[in-house]
């Protein structure tokens, strides 16, 4: 079967496509054949070299950390799909998503939504979890709350914004000042330029927020403690708190405090997203898709600056970069 593999780090053109052995389900795990994947922020930080000591015992790599396909078989203990259906789901720390067939446990995979094309759906896993856990999980979010998506052009940003207008918020959006527009259209009350904001005006902060969700991993709590209410929380996509200021507003028990999102592959939660996305309630931000023969196409492109939304990497023999 094809693949996408790097067998170094560096820029793109370290991915190649190659032959690689089809894989055997086990126990639990389920055979897809899969129709497209995403890009991500891991999937160019470790191509990158950024998490080098963790992945280079793993080289030759193939990224790809969620997928959409169709069941085509699956281990002994596999009790929740079966061959033909449509699904979607998040992978695990090894990737692979970048290949015609993955094996994934059962319990990582949802039902895929019917009314967009696979290949659409690929975008959904990673950054819809991510956003979908921050939110709800890590952030205890609530209809009638104020929330601020910082990075809200992006893949996680772009759900965030929709899911916390679906929770009933009120949500401005930070973003570059030529993505605005698309932050309003995801349905965005205010839309903020990134170099508009001031985390310190006029303390106590004008009109503080519940819930700020950092979805770059680019603020630390002791510069935006001003701009959170009295019980408000900074969810980050870090995965790990890298600030004095980040540990003990970790540790604290009451008053604005720090949260870290690890997103969990849970197929409950991709149902739930799949629910949302048939009611037409939930939109999947895919800004471009590339056939796997342009993966270094693909990961050039999502490095970029244009990026709104969502990288997609198709497999399927008719796709074609838009």
């Amino acid at each position: 079967m094809r693949a996408a593999r790097f067998h170094s780090f560096g820029a793109s053109t370290v991915l190649q496509v190659e032959e690689v052995p089809w894989p055997a389900p086990q126990r639990d795990e389920v055979l897809i054949r899969v129709h497209a994947s995403s890009i991500n922020g891991t999937d160019l930080q470790f191509r990158g070299g950024q998490l080098g000591p963790l992945l280079a015992s793993q080289l030759p790599f193939t990224p790809g950390f969620d997928v959409a396909g169709e069941v085509v078989g699956g281990g002994p203990s596999v009790t929740a799909f079966a061959p033909g259906e449509r699904v979607y789901a998040l992978l695990g720390h090894r990737g692979g998503g970048a290949a015609e067939y993955v094996a994934v446990r059962q319990s990582r995979i949802g039902p895929a939504p019917h009314s967009v094309s696979l290949v659409e759906a690929a975008a959904v896993p990673l950054s819809g979890l991510t956003a979908l856990q921050a939110l709800r999980g890590e952030g205890h979010l609530k209809a009638g709350q104020r929330v601020l998506i910082y990075g809200a052009s992006g893949g996680i940003g772009a759900f965030a914004v929709q899911l916390a207008k679906i929770l009933g918020a009120h949500v401005t959006g930070v973003a570059r000042a030529e993505k605005l527009e698309f932050v309003r259209q995801l349905g965005a009350d205010v839309v903020l330029a990134t170099g508009e904001v001031s985390w310190d005006a006029a303390p106590p902060y004008a009109q503080p927020y519940d819930l700020i969700f950092d979805t770059p991993a680019a603020l630390h709590f002791d510069e935006v403690r001003q701009a959170l209410s009295g019980q408000g929380v900074l969810v980050s996509s870090r995965g790990l708190p890298t600030s004095p200021g980040d540990v003990a507003a970790l540790l604290r028990r009451r008053g604005p405090r720090f949260a870290n999102v690890r997103t969990a592959e849970r197929g409950l939660d991709l149902a739930y997203l799949s629910r949302l996305i048939e009611a037409g309630q939930l939109k999947i931000p895919v800004d471009r898709i590339f056939p796997i023969s342009d993966i270094r196409g693909a990961h050039t492109y999502a490095e970029g600056p244009e990026v709104r939304g969502k990288v997609v990497v198709s497999l399927e023999a008719s796709s074609g970069g838009r």
